[in-house]
């Protein structure tokens, strides 16, 4: 059973990612100001990875007037999202399934946050172009998650500022440094040149790096 349909951990997960992911809030503000100056006012946002719901919520308190659907192959982040959004919901419809089962568009914009660094490259890339042919030309997309060197030392060295800054917000010390490890062996990492390059070859144009804090990047880029 993996942590996003194990009901315990589910039941945990909003209180993860501000303790893991530096400046997560100021992440999703400024995504939301990334989308904000391309989507017009009633613009309609595809969210892959919804889960949850935080995301969500941050987007859909800033944009009164933006409908959105989101995606997640778990039911039970599925069900916390609805608890998370609450009345928001009303604006959002969200589907449970992977890219593949989101309507087909055209989106005035997407986002993809925290969820590429599970995914293998070879799958990465066929969720980019599932992603892209759904957006409208000129449509903004924002991706973030962990990125960083993948050859030693300096992997090993952003590990363990990744397990620092978690001890530091709070996590045991014992519990971060199993998670940098775990990321370290488990998760197909790839380097933010690579994932740069992934964006351009999927079809996205003037790609922007526009976040860093410690394993972590974001970028802004844009359908042709």
């Amino acid at each position: 059973m993996s942590s996003f349909s194990d009901p315990e951990a589910v039941s945990r997960y909003a209180e993860g990612p501000a303790r893991l992911v530096p400046g997560l809030h100021a992440l999703q503000r400024m995504a939301a100001l990334l989308l904000g100056e391309r989507i017009r006012e009633d613009g309609r946002l595809l969210v892959v990875g919804a889960g949850g719901g935080l995301d969500l919520k941050v987007f859909a308190e800033l944009q009164p007037l933006w409908t959105f659907d989101g995606v997640d192959p778990s039911a039970e982040m599925l069900d916390l999202a609805k608890q998370t959004l609450g009345p928001l919901m009303s604006r959002i419809r969200l589907h449970e399934g992977y890219v593949e089962t989101a309507p087909e568009g055209p989106f005035d914009g997407a986002t993809c946050i925290l969820v590429m660094h599970f995914v293998p490259r070879e799958e990465r890339l066929r969720m980019l172009g599932e992603i892209f042919r759904r957006l409208r030309p000129g449509a903004p997309f924002v991706v973030a998650h962990h990125s960083f060197p993948q050859t030693d030392p300096e992997k090993a060295l952003w590990l363990e500022r990744y397990a620092a800054f978690a001890a530091a917000s709070g996590v045991s010390a014992a519990h971060a440094q199993n998670a940098a490890e775990a990321i370290g062996a488990r998760l197909p990492l790839l380097s933010p040149d690579e994932d740069e390059a992934l964006l351009r070859e999927a079809g996205f144009a003037d790609v922007q790096l526009f976040y860093a804090g410690f394993t972590f990047r974001g970028w802004v880029g844009y359908r042709p």
